[in-house]
């Protein structure tokens, strides 16, 4: 096994990314969820390179959704530096979702 270039934790790569981090927690049987999905898309097509978004199942990662006190979903969390600079539960409206992560470009 090559311990050299050990796979960065998920704490560790919010906080090693240059762009800002949008962490949407999910589930499959979530209805909202998939409604979310296709913003999440668009938003990723229009901030390509300035912004990265990263999906996280909280049924195969409850520890993650724990750690960052994640009670509903969807829920979204917007880092920058590690550190959430917003957050957001329930399906949210593509103008405040983008508007808040351009704040944070």
């Amino acid at each position: 096994m090559d311990t050299s270039n050990p796979k960065p934790s998920f704490a560790e790569l919010l906080r090693q990314s240059d762009v800002p981090v949008l962490v949407d927690f999910w589930a499959e049987w979530c209805g909202p969820c998939r409604t979310l999905a296709p913003m999440l898309e668009q938003l990723q097509r229009e901030l390509s390179g300035q912004l990265r978004i990263i999906k996280v199942n909280v049924d195969r990662n409850p520890a993650a959704a724990s750690a960052y006190s994640v009670q509903g979903i969807p829920a979204l969390l917007l880092f920058r530096g590690g550190s959430v600079v917003w957050r957001h539960a329930g399906v949210v409206p593509y103008a405040e979702l983008k508007a808040a992560v351009a704040a944070q470009l």
